[in-house]
């Protein structure tokens, strides 16, 4: 098979797992610079892979390896799961070639429809993990009622005097979040986060909300609307799309209903906007993010299979 075949028998095959997923020529299209590796056969697999860098003190290094290595992948014909092991094998020879073992900061990165389950004891086998999920959850439209009023919260937008309480907040979410394998601890962390959220809070119109529960400012809440989300739009087929940037409570109004009345308001403010699908990531290791956005009416929509370092 050709690369076009073996992507348009992926799309179909794609159509029948799950309405949500975007055509394969809009999600995966070549990076500039990637290499495209085919393997075929009875099934037949094609994959694009390519190579990115961030900056250490950069804003993208505090949720990511420095290096990452990424396989786009296509698969085709009646044995997915052996059409991905060739292709696996076949960049791993790459990988090994250019990339020193054992660097911390690297890692290779497959990312798949979370309902095609065709592949994953392949990718097991080549040692990677699921370890974060891009999830969905299509609009409910609350705005004739709005959301359930919760006893002692009162949610406002954030000002410039909560600089010191959001980034706070946000230290505190990197350094749970960093225990999953993902985000990274970086010694200009709190430098980084600062600049990022005195930028948002000088804005006309922030997106940034405080969540102050009997006065106290113990939750913070991060969205971008339609217009802000050209760069995470293509993985869905929705055409208006929010994203839940961040959400985060402190230790000490955790179980005091912050968390959901804070998901709720933002799901109002993405349903006035006529949203038809929100999407955020979260580490499917959490123990709190995963049954939490399950409780809110999220449920995956991509996998990302990780393995760190990219070559052992």
């Amino acid at each position: 098979m050709d690369v076009d075949t073996i992507a348009t028998a992926h799309n179909g095959r794609l159509r029948t797992i799950d309405p949500l997923l975007p055509d394969v020529d809009r999600h995966l299209a070549a990076p500039d610079g990637a290499d495209l590796l085919v393997e075929t056969g009875g099934s037949a697999a094609a994959g694009f892979a390519s190579r990115t860098e961030v900056a250490p003190d950069s804003r993208d290094a505090l949720s990511r390896p420095l290096v990452e290595h990424t396989l786009s992948v296509h698969l085709a014909g009646p044995e997915p799961g052996a059409a991905l092991e060739a292709l696996l094998t076949r960049w791993e020879s790459a990988l090994s070639a250019e990339t020193a073992p054992g660097d911390w900061d690297t890692a290779a990165v497959v990312a798949r429809p979370s309902r095609d389950s065709a592949g994953c004891a392949e990718l097991l086998r080549h040692g990677f993990s699921a370890v974060r999920v891009l999830a969905a959850r299509p609009a409910d439209r609350l705005v004739a009622t709005g959301p359930r009023a919760t006893p002692g919260v009162h949610i406002r937008p954030a000002e410039q005097g909560d600089l010191a309480t959001a980034v706070e907040l946000q230290l505190e979410l990197r350094n749970y979040e960093a225990q999953f394998g993902v985000v990274t601890h970086r010694p200009d962390a709190g430098k980084v986060v600062e600049a990022e959220l005195g930028d948002l809070l000088s804005r006309d119109n922030p997106a940034l909300w405080i969540a102050e529960l009997y006065g106290r400012p113990l939750g913070m809440l991060h969205v971008q609307m339609p217009s802000e989300t050209g760069w995470i739009a293509p993985y869905t087929s929705a055409e208006r799309v929010g994203y839940l940037s961040s959400l985060h409570i402190a230790e000490a109004a955790r179980s005091s209903g912050v968390g959901t009345a804070l998901a709720s308001h933002a799901h109002q403010l993405f349903d006035e906007a006529s949203t038809d699908v929100v999407l955020l990531h979260h580490a499917l290791a959490n123990p709190r993010s995963t049954p939490f956005w399950c409780a809110q009416g999220y449920r995956p929509l991509w996998t990302y299979w990780y393995r760190r370092p990219a070559v052992h």
